[in-house]
């Protein structure tokens, strides 16, 4: 594979920016790091986050939008400049990676779908659960018909956030809806397609007097069942508790919990899976438990070969906007 020439513009605190450049050097059999850019006086407000970036070159968000020899280009700013960088780097003509789910504001993000459709280029966001060697299978399983036809998706990615982190939540309509269910409404979508409604249970727990929507809850109806997200900031032992379930008419497999950090280090996750194929009470079904990954290495490989021209990103424009109105429809936006 032909080395891609690569720089990041931003990161910030809470999200994937420095998970990101470390798995890029770690990764230097696939890209070379030529610079980095951080906009938005992010060194500033984000001062802890520096250390990472030692040793590289650290440039201004021009110097890469013109340098060509820049092939491609990791957006991992804070959530709401997401589509104001993403775009200018779709604008020059360059490759992008861009966190997940994309700005706040709809408006935007059709105008970058619309320059990447112009440009022809790469687009690619952060949904790494898309790159879950469990979660390849068990889509590889419903398309196949293994399961059956599909009753319900059950999709749970709850945390224990501190006070600060949930404060934080308040920068988004929707809160931890926008910032985290958009992972599980991408699952949704793709096993479901869109829904007929969605029921939007999100609100504030109020607890330590947070105001912001810390508790997401989504539910979608579908012709045979109603499926559903959760995200609870505040669920003691929450981390442990994401799961993904899938019921089929023939088999339901649940991914508990869908990611745990193995002992080899904070990069490496792991998925335990349970298939059920019995009526039994008592069956208790077939239990497994991954291989530890590197939780960004898979995604970020794939992203090298589609700028390569080796593979074809199966997530279209078309198909991220969707997605995009949809977490926006979930978070409460009307008329979207």
């Amino acid at each position: 594979m032909k080395k891609i020439r690569i720089a990041q513009i931003g990161t910030s605190t809470y999200s994937h920016g420095n998970d990101i450049f470390n798995t890029l050097k770690k990764l230097n059999n696939v890209f070379e790091i030529v610079g980095f850019a951080l906009p938005e006086n992010e060194r500033e407000k984000f001062p802890e986050r520096m250390p990472d970036f030692e040793g590289y070159r650290e440039m201004t968000v021009d110097e890469i939008l013109s340098d060509d020899t820049i092939d491609a280009v990791f957006v991992e700013t804070e959530e709401i400049y997401l589509s104001k960088y993403a775009s200018l780097v779709a604008k020059s003509g360059k490759h992008t990676h861009m966190e997940k789910p994309g700005g706040i504001c709809l408006a935007d993000f059709e105008n970058l779908i619309n320059i990447v459709k112009e440009k022809n280029t790469v687009f690619h966001l952060g949904y790494m659960y898309r790159y879950n060697p469990y979660v390849i299978s068990l889509l590889d399983d419903i398309k196949n018909g293994v399961l059956g036809e599909i009753i319900s998706v059950e999709a749970q990615m709850n945390c224990c956030h501190p006070k600060v982190v949930r404060e934080w939540l308040g920068t988004f309509r929707g809160g931890i809806m926008f910032f985290l269910g958009c992972h599980l409404i991408d699952l949704i979508l793709q096993i479901q397609g869109s829904p007929e409604n969605i029921i939007k249970l999100n609100k504030s727990t109020s607890l330590d007097d947070v105001t912001s929507t810390d508790f997401g809850m989504a539910v979608f109806e579908y012709k045979n069942g109603n499926s559903f997200v959760k995200i609870n900031s505040t669920e003691v032992g929450g981390y442990a508790r994401r799961q993904f379930v899938v019921s089929g008419s023939k088999k339901t497999v649940e991914l508990k919990p869908f990611e745990m950090f193995a002992p080899e280090g904070q990069y490496n996750i792991f998925t335990e899976k349970t298939e059920y194929t019995s009526a039994e009470w008592r069956d208790r079904g077939l239990h497994s438990i991954g291989k530890p990954i590197g939780r960004y290495d898979d995604m970020l490989i794939a992203f090298a070969k589609m700028v390569n021209g080796e593979i074809k990103n199966t997530y279209t424009p078309e198909y991220e906007l969707m997605l995009y109105k949809t977490i926006l429809k979930c978070c409460g936006k009307q008329n979207v």
